[in-house]
């Protein structure tokens, strides 16, 4: 069984219902005080912590004094833009007392379908989790449309995972795990500790119904384990409403476990190397020896680019001998890379009239 304190890289889910207070629509912010003592303590143990949050909506509602039932489109994203401000400031000034910068992080579902805004939300996060900071991650409610929604959080947070190259899952929930049947429904329905593979009948367990506040049922809780272990990631459900859940968990409170299919990273490779290039770039002997040592490919390695691709997309890379050595995303477009290959860091703002993005492919978007 995965336990908390093996990640390196954790991904946390808290629901609205967990975050705000059903009744008064006000924010639970001793339970929140607690939930970041939890993230400190990972920290402290050199862990990166990316945490994906609900509430937004909840909170604005009732700051704007919208009614409990279900909101227009327009009124959730009225609510959304009040709430969100709330909710940042919520974050901040609870990390703040323990020396950690929250940092806010707006997505829509466009930001992972679409190759270049996964590239750049990937190396967002990066640098947020390089600088020490801690990201807070929630939908861009104040402009998603239905077309370009998660619509629940539970999904949202295995992308984000996978986004981030996380190799374990939280989802902080008003259950302790994953049942055979509704709990509260039939008193026989027995908690899975583990799931190693979810198949059809475990598939056929799942509910539908969600709890207040919080728009995920069971059904997407497995949608996410899916997305999740297919990725290299180990998740987990888990009673989100005590304090301090983390900790919890860690010492073994109540949860199910979905065991990850892989490394997070070699899934990511191999996700890479299955792509269809859109293009070619051709190394020099220097580059193509750094590149087999795990380096980074360099502008200044480059000698030629060949095909029409924009940021994001997946590119040969071919040796001195005519050796395709692996294939990897660019973070620069056809027109750009053709014009900074050969250059040096210092040499590329000059010539694009911006400062170099790093390397051409980096190496964790590398694949041979």
């Amino acid at each position: 069984m995965a336990t908390v304190t093996e990640a390196k890289r954790l991904v946390i889910k808290i629901g609205s219902a967990l975050l705000v207070d059903r009744d008064s629509g006000q924010l639970r912010a001793a339970w929140l005080r607690a939930l970041v003592q939890d993230v400190a303590w990972l920290r402290d143990q050199g862990k990166d912590v990316i945490l994906v949050s609900s509430g937004s909506i909840a909170l604005g509602r009732g700051a704007l004094g919208l009614p409990m039932s279900e909101l227009t489109l327009e009124q959730s994203q009225a609510a959304a833009s009040v709430g969100q401000i709330q909710l940042a400031r919520a974050y901040a000034e609870a990390l703040a007392e323990h020396g950690l910068q929250a940092a806010q992080v707006l997505v829509t579902l466009e930001d992972s379908a679409d190759r270049r805004r996964y590239l750049n939300s990937r190396a967002t996060l990066e640098q947020l989790l390089s600088l020490g900071a801690v990201p807070i991650v929630n939908e861009n409610d104040t402009v998603a449309t239905d077309e370009i929604r998660y619509g629940d959080n539970d999904r949202m947070a295995a992308q984000v995972a996978v986004t981030a190259g996380a190799d374990q899952l939280i989802l902080l929930s008003d259950v302790d795990g994953f049942y055979s049947a509704n709990p509260v429904q039939n008193p026989d329905a027995r908690r899975f500790d583990v799931i190693e593979t979810i198949t059809p009948e475990i598939e056929a367990m799942a509910g539908d119904a969600g709890s207040g506040l919080s728009k995920g049922g069971m059904k997407t809780k497995l949608m996410a384990a899916k997305t999740a272990t297919a990725a290299g990631c180990d998740m987990a459900i888990t009673e989100g409403s005590v304090f301090n859940p983390v900790q919890a968990l860690a010492r073994g409170a109540a949860a199910t476990w979905f065991k990850a299919q892989g490394d997070p990273q070699q899934k990511r490779k191999a996700w890479i190397a299955a792509m269809k290039p859109r293009g070619r770039v051709m190394v020099d002997a220097g580059a193509a020896r750094a590149l087999r040592s795990g380096s980074s490919l360099l502008p200044a390695g480059v000698k030629a680019i060949e095909g029409r691709f924009g940021r994001g997309d997946p590119l040969e890379i071919v040796d001195p001998e005519g050796h395709v050595l692996g294939q990897g995303l660019t973070r620069y477009d056809a027109v750009d890379a053709d014009q900074i290959k050969g250059l040096r860091s210092a040499q590329i703002e000059p010539v694009l009239g911006y400062p170099a993005r790093g390397p051409l492919i980096h190496r964790d978007d590398m694949a041979f």
